[in-house]
């Protein structure tokens, strides 16, 4: 299962997908396609009861990657951004247990992609937020509608608005997480964890799960992508042209 991008080991009927891109797991077509055959062929595997989603490298996934979409036009980019939300709504009507070993960052994308999980692990010391605001993009619809439906109400606006990044037990006060755990054996807290949800029933867990985040899926579903062109809109302003050029020459000087 998977590609380049991702790979993933099955041990006990507990699947470990496992993102194995270069430059920190930055979210390209490669990883996108990745996941969502490695989460396609998970849900229709029956010897799979659950899946731990990690990754490689010192950053769980730190978002798009700029240094590749900045080159692309609108059409392309629409079309990135379409695959993109496929990603997530495979993750997020996963019908089986899933659970996040956030051992790194896991800023904008990445972020979002741990919220997709069933329960999140975040390593001491790692960063995790939704910063797209900070470098003026919105937050796309179905993004905006998983954030909604997984903090606290309370902190909602705050997490979506001021795009501060959260550790430890903040991180969990935020509701961006749900716990926090020492480097230290942390994989196997994780799979600990995942082995609690893949224990119970699982045509009664599917069902629930399903119910439970049905609104979300139903309404990005029935959007038909619509709300892309407002994201794309913002994206080609000349002052996010200029921010993205600022990160990408940023993120290019530290590889050299």
């Amino acid at each position: 299962m998977g590609d380049l991008a991702v790979s993933v080991v099955r041990d006990g009927g507990l699947a470990t997908v496992r993102m194995s891109r270069a430059h920190g797991n930055a979210i390209n077509d490669a990883l996108l396609d990745g996941l969502i055959s490695t989460f396609d062929e998970a849900a229709r595997d029956p010897r799979v009861r659950g899946v731990l989603l990690a990754a490689t490298g010192k950053i769980f996934c730190p978002g798009l990657d700029l240094i590749e979409l900045r080159g692309l036009d609108r059409p392309a980019l629409r079309a990135f951004m379409a695959k993109l939300t496929r990603c997530f709504l495979t993750l997020y009507s996963f019908p089986k247990p899933v659970v996040a070993a956030i051992s790194g960052h896991a800023l904008a994308g990445g972020c979002v992609i741990a919220l997709t999980t069933d329960w999140r692990v975040l390593r001491w010391g790692a960063l995790v937020g939704l910063n797209e605001i900070r470098v003026g993009l919105p937050l796309p619809l179905d993004v905006a509608l998983v954030l909604k439906d997984s903090l606290p109400p309370h902190r909602l606006t705050e997490v979506a608005l001021l795009g501060a990044n959260y550790t430890d037990e903040a991180a969990v006060a935020a509701g961006l997480v749900h716990e926090v755990h020492e480097a230290k054996g942390f994989e196997e807290h994780c799979r600990s964890r995942l082995e609690e949800y893949a224990s119970k029933n699982a045509a009664a867990f599917a069902l629930t799960k399903r119910y439970l985040r049905l609104a979300v899926v139903e309404r990005v579903g029935a959007s038909g992508g619509a709300f892309v062109d407002e994201f794309l809109d913002i994206w080609f302003t000349e002052e996010s042209q200029r921010t993205i050029a600022k990160v990408v020459d940023d993120l290019q000087s530290r590889k050299g």
